[in-house]
């Protein structure tokens, strides 16, 4: 998977920006608050339809009507067109694949990016959310199934949330919640096995990786906490009809307090991913070195099982990552994601991080524009 141009129009501080991309590795260099994270984030949001932002209109350029994406990109060979219009107005975003208006749903998996910028460091000492939306990311676009699923969970969670408000106020009969919890129950198992087994699979990769830049001195485990789990004797090799028949039973036991809390207190939706190196708790004992080291290792474990899932590896975007790594690592990423051949976009303030002779293009910029190009 490459990108081979990238086309921005009023997106975030770019009036307009035309870029044609090395295979291999892109250097935007440039001070602080110049744009270079803005290029990163077009093609993360390309990817995922989504920002790191609270809203989309935010990557619009100040007093402007809307801004546009597009990309070109090829996958399995095949060359594509991928135009995103984000207004500031009421409508909604405009996504066109090959000049063919398409749903997000049916585009996320088609061009797959993996983001890793230093915020990714918080993730372990942060709220479960940030974990889970790790993994859902990984999912979604190894899996438009998943993404599917995860929607239509999300939706019944706030149906259901609803009608136990209703309930509360005396609005609607507790009897009702019986056809939302089969429902929920049947959702819930889906999205929980698919992650179970995800992280059976990363945490093989991500072993591998940790080794790999600790010199063979640490060993990294990852386990997924299904929420509450421990109230019950589970079997070992649990699937999906079993956490169907254990889903609805939690959900069947907890109508009275979930009615009173007016919300659903059991579900994926509240379930966490724990990280142990040398069997210790990252969260709690890791060091900062543990903790730069750990969250490397796991991105480069995700862009390895999207390959797996996709046949190719996805596009890298490093976000201001090779200050974090001292020149030891800094070599052997570089010198990996050559010998792997994934096209990668780093940015960075100094030149000195990378070796005088590179494969691939630099591009300086400067004030949300291309001063010139190497």
């Amino acid at each position: 998977m490459k990108i081979s141009k990238i086309f921005l129009n009023d997106f975030r501080n770019f009036p307009e920006l035309d870029l044609n991309l090395s295979e291999t590795i892109n250097i935007f260099l440039g001070r602080n608050a110049q744009g270079k994270t803005n290029i990163l984030e077009s093609i993360n949001f390309a990817s995922l339809g989504t920002a790191r932002i609270s809203k989309d209109t935010e990557l619009v350029r100040w007093n402007q009507p809307a801004a546009l994406i597009r990309l070109n990109f090829s996958k399995a060979d095949v060359s594509h067109d991928l135009a995103i219009e984000i207004p500031t107005d009421r409508r909604r975003r405009r996504i066109l694949l090959d000049g063919n208006a398409v749903k997000l749903r049916d585009f996320i998996g088609k061009l797959n990016a993996v983001m890793f910028s230093p915020e990714d460091l918080f993730m372990f000492r942060n709220s479960p959310i940030t974990r889970r939306k790790f993994l859902n990311i990984i999912l979604a676009q190894a899996s438009p199934i998943y993404f599917s699923e995860l929607t239509t969970y999300n939706r019944l969670i706030e149906q259901r949330n609803n009608l136990l408000k209703k309930i509360r106020e005396k609005l609607a009969s507790p009897n009702n919640l019986e056809l939302w919890n089969e429902q929920l129950a049947d959702a819930a198992a889906k999205i929980t096995a698919r992650r179970v087994k995800a992280v059976e699979n990363l945490n093989v990769l991500a072993n591998e990786m940790q080794q790999e830049i600790s010199a063979q001195s640490e060993n990294l485990s990852l386990v997924y906490e299904i929420h509450n789990l421990n109230e019950v004797d589970a079997p070992q090799n649990f699937g999906v009809e079993y956490l169907q028949n254990w889903y609805h039973e939690i959900f069947k036991s907890r109508n009275f307090t979930d009615i009173k809390r007016g919300s659903t207190s059991f579900g994926p939706h509240l379930d966490d991913l724990q990280f142990f190196i040398n069997g210790k708790e990252l969260r709690l004992y890791g060091s900062q070195g543990q903790l730069r080291t750990t969250a490397l290792a796991l991105k480069l474990s995700e862009i390895k099982m999207l390959k797996n899932s996709a046949g190719e590896y996805p596009i890298l975007l490093l976000d201001d990552v090779m200050s974090e790594l001292d020149a030891e690592r800094r070599k052997k990423l570089l010198d990996f994601l050559l010998n792997q051949k994934i096209q990668t976009l780093i940015t960075a303030t100094e030149k000195a991080y990378f070796p005088e002779k590179i494969s691939g293009k630099i591009f300086n910029i400067e004030k949300g524009a291309l001063k010139f190009e190497e």
